[in-house]
């Protein structure tokens, strides 16, 4: 565990405190709960000159070349993968991870879903948490023998400098479409957020790269050894594929040799996800006929494309809560469903309210009818996010149902025999956040598996609350 903690309530004694100004906080407000936790030293902007402050320009600075000078010397002997974007990072983190964990290489992964080693050990408060919360994850698993991670880089981690001097031997990039532009303003400083993981890859180190997203000259840097990928072009290009309900097959060229992949995977989406995988494994030394063993058994990650069979129909769920990740969902599944598809799904409160429109068009042109409920609504008032949502539309295939369990128990009674019921936006998340930050217990695939149970349609041994 590291000695130094931007958190005062985790401060034990001994520990060395940084206050770091934040963008609802500032750590210089809590220098006396972490004095009263038994920190040996504060490093702070302005104070007292007197022990045990230090009083430094730049806090976040100071910290960061602290990890790095402390803890670097471990983290090089890791082989560490960094991956960006907006769409894809999990699936192709989580891939990542099952694959290396399968041909018994010990990997961690640090992301959306949590902090996993062998098996899952904690839930973690951001995409990106704080640059402690990295480091300590890292070195413990470090300490346990573990020589691999892979970290999803948000690009609010990056802004916020929370992955500086970490050393990625390899950073990946998905893809570019619309999210967060009310922390970034525009596309192009999105984009330039995300070009930071770029910047730090470390020498010997390779940048992998979405050929076919309009974006990737941003991140084909001619200082770095770039690996591109795509359906397009790209050093790995897709030549063709073939998916059904169960999984899908596909061949991609590489220095003009063939190569055939399967995977329990459907989607085209995914397709640049297992792409992603190949790459990393290959340059990490594996053979192809080793990754293709594996990639026969690797599981994606809780809530994306989860399935759940009702009588002769299917409930997806999936955390698809952007524009783009929307409409590969709904296409995906348009592809190996013969009948209808129903759709449940909302927008988050306090994010750009501008993809809202764009995400209820996408949904009510693509599915034969939406119900529109609550995602986190934080603090805004759930009726002008739907509101928000439904402006302009010409659509009328769609209703209004705002309590979630409500909506999802409509949509289940919409299906008949061969139709499909998408659960969207939510995915692996066990809360809904409303007003004041307050945590709700509420998980999709629970309320799914909790209804079909009531109609004696699924046998469930236990259903965790």
């Amino acid at each position: 565990m590291i000695n130094i903690k931007t958190d005062s309530r985790k401060v034990k004694p001994g520990d060395i405190f940084v206050a770091l100004r934040g963008i609802v906080g500032d750590g210089h407000d809590f220098i006396p709960q972490a004095i009263e936790n038994g920190a040996s030293k504060i490093i702070a902007e302005e104070g007292t000159y007197l022990s045990p402050y230090e009083i430094v320009p730049d806090t976040r600075k100071y910290l960061n070349d602290y990890l790095m000078n402390n803890y670097n010397k471990y983290l090089e002997e890791m082989h560490i993968i960094g991956i960006t974007g907006t769409n894809g990072k999990t699936t192709s983190a989580y891939l990542i991870y099952d694959a290396l964990n399968k041909l018994e290489k010990k990997c961690c992964y640090i992301g959306t879903i949590g902090y996993f080693k062998d098996k899952k050990i904690s839930d973690i408060p951001n995409t990106t948490p704080e640059i402690t919360e990295i480091y300590d994850m890292l070195i413990s698993a470090y300490d346990d023998g573990y020589r691999y991670a892979v970290v999803e880089a948000s690009s609010e981690g990056l802004l916020h400098r929370r992955l500086e001097n970490v050393p990625f031997e390899y950073a990946i990039f998905t893809n570019l479409t619309q999210d967060h532009l009310n922390i970034h303003k525009t596309m192009e400083n999105y984009a330039r957020c995300k070009q930071k993981l770029f910047n730090q890859i470390r020498p010997g180190g390779k940048a992998i790269i979405n050929y076919d997203d309009p974006n990737k000259d941003i991140f084909t840097l001619n200082y770095n050894n770039n690996i591109t990928y795509g359906f397009i072009g790209g050093d790995y290009r897709v030549s063709d594929y073939q998916m059904s309900i169960m999984g899908t097959s596909f061949t991609f060229i590489s220095d003009g040799v063939k190569q055939n992949i399967k995977v329990p995977l459907i989607g085209k989406y995914n397709i640049y996800n297992v792409l992603v995988t190949i790459i990393v494994l290959y340059e990490l030394g594996f053979t192809y006929s080793e990754i293709y063993d594996v990639l026969l058994h690797v599981n994606s990650p809780a809530g994306r494309m989860d399935m759940v069979e009702y009588k002769n129909n299917r409930i997806i769920i999936d955390y698809a809560h952007t524009p783009d990740a929307v409409l590969n969902v709904i296409s995906t599944v348009k592809e190996v469903c013969d009948g209808k598809i129903y759709t449940v799904f909302g927008c988050t409160g306090d994010r750009d309210r501008t993809k809202r429109p764009i995400m209820t068009k996408i949904v009510t042109d693509s599915s034969d009818k939406a119900i529109i409920t609550c995602d986190d609504v934080h603090n805004e008032d759930p009726n002008r996010i739907v509101d928000d949502m439904i402006e302009g539309l010409v659509n009328t295939n769609y209703e209004i149902e705002l309590d979630r369990k409500r909506a999802i128990i409509k949509g289940i009674k919409l299906l008949d025999t061969g139709d499909a019921l998408l659960i969207l936006g939510k995915g692996h998340e066990e809360v809904m956040i409303v007003k004041d930050n307050k945590r709700i217990p509420f998980n999709d695939k629970k309320t799914v598996l909790k209804y079909l149970q009531t109609k004696n349609v699924v046998r469930i041994e236990k259903i965790d609350d």
